[in-house]
């Protein structure tokens, strides 16, 4: 089973910007998509970034374009999500997973890495 550990997260002001990094164990994840995903208080998770094995295709929803970057480096088996132009709706605990359709793969989730952004 691969074992997805999130970091990177912390509290920043609105319209600040923060990198957090998804690094995967147990086997390697270059062939699959892979993507991030935030779950706030009450909220259930929602897709925010997908990129294809190669890196060659991003993916967002309008909530996240043009703020958020999805990147990747299967030589390290680690995903990124670079958040630029930070807002309080941003708040939320962020995971990463292989993806198709924008849905997760493996059925097991990492702890997450949390994001709060002050208004």
């Amino acid at each position: 089973q691969v074992e997805l550990v999130e970091s990177g997260g912390g509290l920043v002001q609105a319209g600040g910007s923060l990198r957090i990094s998804c690094a995967a164990s147990g086997r390697t994840i270059s062939g699959h998509a892979m993507g991030w995903f935030r779950q706030a208080p009450g909220k259930e998770r929602e897709f925010v970034a997908g990129i294809n094995w190669s890196g060659a295709k991003t993916d967002y929803p309008d909530s996240v374009k043009g703020r958020f970057t999805i990147s990747r480096d299967n030589a390290k088996n680690t995903v990124y999500l670079q958040m630029n132009s930070l807002k309080p709706e941003d708040t939320a605990v962020y995971y990463c997973n292989a993806v198709r359709y924008k849905t997760a793969v493996f059925n097991s989730w990492g702890q997450g890495t949390q994001v709060t952004v002050s208004s």
